[in-house]
């Protein structure tokens, strides 16, 4: 058994999706009889959405520590985070809507019932729909609009509690600390969910499932590099107006660990330092806006969320309408917000985004076997993102060492 732990979670994790596949293609449409072990591992992420967001948010926004913050830095700060994380989101849909990945699958095989109507509500019936009558209810029913938005306000009444706060938010840190065990303990189950739905699907669907899983790979870097190259490129270059290459340059200690960890708490003490050697930005922006970065900037999941949810959506033909499409950019954001730092959270906030426009949830055994591969360049997308930001928040604020990031392009 110790032997199994040894072996890093993600290269188990893509061992089981090549078993998967040459099992299911092998064994057929009989393959469907251990379906159950990955109805199971989807279970153990539908579990976690609730707790997850909740005491992760309630944590991110509390851990600003004070609403003065949110001044000339903390007010960029947030607005970069917002506006690129809708970049981001948009970006996603569009790769989705415009390349397909889902379309053309046969799923005729599985029994899915009816695909659901459209989302018509008004934008009237939407707005209140966001405001919890019952928190309790809302945790109940899994209805995640309102949770983030309780959430959100229990965050900012702890930060006005001040000093009677402080244990609140001690609970919630701790919470949310546990809940990130909590998931870790449920995606060492991803192997064994895997291997059972992959099967499922090779043996099922066939070789068309396959080859749209490829796609949807290749859609995922292709955003992030976007991401990447137009979204921080244009950021650093028009906004911040500095140099692209000094900063890319000083940041690729923070892409390099961020890729190979997939996990933003990880490369976060990386990333504070090359902030602040390689690209001059001062102590205090760095370890305010990189720290909160790391836990409510996550773009590339972002764009991951929409262009996910656009995938399962066209396999299993869900209409969507307009409404749909902006839901999906809200809760794609605030999914993202949402999500810890850890490998394979994004697969967790999948539950989340799928749930609110009627996409099956069953879209998680195409994506599960090869999110580590894509959660890498996520990552980095995330954590490059952090990075851009505080270069920018610090150049318009006055807290940059220029020389400093001039100096990156020698590294």
């Amino acid at each position: 058994m110790s032997a199994w732990f040894r072996i890093p979670l993600w290269q188990r994790v893509i061992a089981a999706l090549i078993l998967g596949v040459i099992t299911g293609r092998l064994w057929g449409p009989d393959a469907e009889s251990i379906k159950i072990i990955g109805d199971v591992f989807i279970a153990f992420i539908k579990m976690l959405v609730v707790p997850l967001i909740f005491f992760s948010l309630v944590a991110g926004v509390a851990s600003i520590g004070d609403l003065r913050k949110l001044g000339a830095v903390g007010w960029r700060a947030m607005l970069l985070f917002v506006v690129t994380g809708q970049i981001a989101v948009w970006l996603g849909l569009a790769l989705g809507t415009f390349f397909g990945p889902g379309v053309g699958v046969d799923t005729s095989g599985i029994d899915m019932g009816a695909p659901p109507p459209p989302n018509e509500a008004t934008w009237r019936e939407m707005v209140l729909g966001m405001i919890p009558q019952s928190p309790v209810q809302v945790m109940a029913d899994v209805n995640v609009l309102p949770l983030i938005v309780f959430s959100l306000l229990v965050g900012i009444g702890i930060l006005m509690a001040k000093e009677e706060g402080e244990p609140a938010l001690r609970i919630f840190e701790s919470g949310s600390v546990v809940m990130q065990k909590v998931t870790a303990i449920v995606m060492e189950l991803t192997p064994f969910g895997v291997f059972a739905l992959m099967a499922w699907v090779a043996g099922t669907l066939g070789f068309d499932a396959l080859m749209a899983l490829g796609k949807l790979v290749f859609l995922n870097y292709l955003g992030c590099a976007l991401i990447l190259a137009l979204v921080y490129g244009g950021m650093i270059k028009l906004v911040a107006r500095q140099q692209i290459t000094g900063f890319f340059r000083g940041i690729v200690d923070a892409m390099a660990v961020s890729y190979s960890t997939a996990s933003s708490n990880a490369t976060l003490p990386v990333t504070l330092r090359c902030a602040e050697r390689n690209l001059g930005v001062s102590n205090a922006v760095a370890s305010f806006v990189i720290s909160l970065g790391a836990t409510i900037n996550m773009n590339g999941t972002a764009m991951y969320l929409g262009l996910a949810t656009l995938f399962g959506a066209q396999v299993f033909g869900v209409d969507l309408s307009w409404a749909d499409y902006g839901m999906i950019a809200l809760l794609g954001t605030l999914g993202a917000v949402g999500a810890a730092g850890i490998p394979g959270a994004g697969l967790i906030m999948m539950a989340l985004v799928f749930g609110a426009v009627d996409v099956p949830l069953e879209t998680i055994a195409f994506v599960a076997g090869v999110d580590r591969i894509m959660d890498m360049m996520r990552t980095t997308t995330n954590v490059v993102g952090d990075a851009a930001v505080a270069v920018t928040v610090a150049s318009l604020t006055g807290e940059i060492d220029t020389a400093e990031l001039v100096s990156a392009d020698d590294i």
